[in-house]
């Protein structure tokens, strides 16, 4: 069953508004602009998308704008949008069934929304689909989520479970391998090929991923770090080993799952 939370999403900023009216406009219920603001063509082209489309388009004063958006970079605009719907997780093994090649990002209790919405941005780009979350403990997807991401979470099919140590048993009988990205791992994630069907973990951005699920992991891998500073950011590693799967699939390097 989806889950729908009861509040409507303010989206804020250029790009995710934008990306919103794109992808889903029967989700976005009005646009607020800031009086005054002159916005240039890119906000000009996002008042003229939603006029278009017969959404309705109201003038605010900045500060009323400043106070929906909690302080947020708005760049004076933001929409009323319907809440964000996670999908089934049984939907994710479905499809993984019927595939042969197919990354799958899971995230062990990230809970700073930057770096969920920088990930899901390098996610969608490295030709992500799915993403796996948990439900406690960890950022869900909130209107700083959807600024940072730049309107990947519209193009992003995001799983939320009750027990993500389960939800990795099932991506392994669905045909899965696990690759978990560890500072501490003495194998460096240059020196493996990965298989097709692989689903990617990343931990929490203090203590990285929990025993528990670094247990169910087929693979753990770190990146080379050749300066004094001990990890990067867990947004930039993730965005760094994604690309390295990018790499490896573009030049026919990725091995066969199974």
């Amino acid at each position: 069953m989806i889950e729908k939370p009861e509040k409507p999403l303010v989206l804020f900023g250029i790009n995710p508004v934008l990306e919103k009216l794109k992808s889903s406009p029967d989700q976005v219920f009005e646009l607020m602009i800031v009086k005054g603001r002159g916005g240039g063509m890119r906000l000009g082209s996002v008042v003229e998308e939603a006029r278009r489309r017969g959404l309705p388009v109201h003038y605010v004063d900045e500060h009323k704008l400043d106070l929906l958006t909690g302080g947020g970079s708005h760049q004076g605009i933001a929409a009323s949008v319907a809440p964000f719907s996670y999908l089934p997780f049984a939907d994710l093994l479905q499809a993984l069934r019927s595939v042969t090649e197919e990354r799958v990002l899971v995230l062990d209790g990230l809970t700073d929304p930057r770096n969920f919405g920088a990930l899901l941005r390098s996610a969608e780009g490295a030709g992500v689909h799915h993403v796996v979350i948990p439900k406690d403990r960890s950022v869900g997807v909130t209107p700083v989520v959807a600024k940072t991401s730049a309107g990947a979470i519209n193009y992003l099919k995001i799983h939320r479970v009750s027990n993500l140590n389960r939800a990795i048993l099932a991506l392994k009988e669905a045909g899965c391998w696990i690759a978990g990205l560890d500072a501490e791992a003495p194998e460096c994630f240059y020196d493996r090929l990965f298989p097709e069907k692989l689903a990617i973990i990343l931990g929490s951005e203090g203590k990285g991923i929990r025993p528990l699920i670094r247990r169910e992991c087929d693979f753990l891998v770190s990146i080379p770090m050749l300066g004094q500073v001990a990890s990067l950011n867990v947004a930039v590693a993730g965005g760094i080993f994604l690309y390295e799967l990018v790499r490896q699939r573009s030049r026919g390097l990725s091995r066969p799952s199974g």
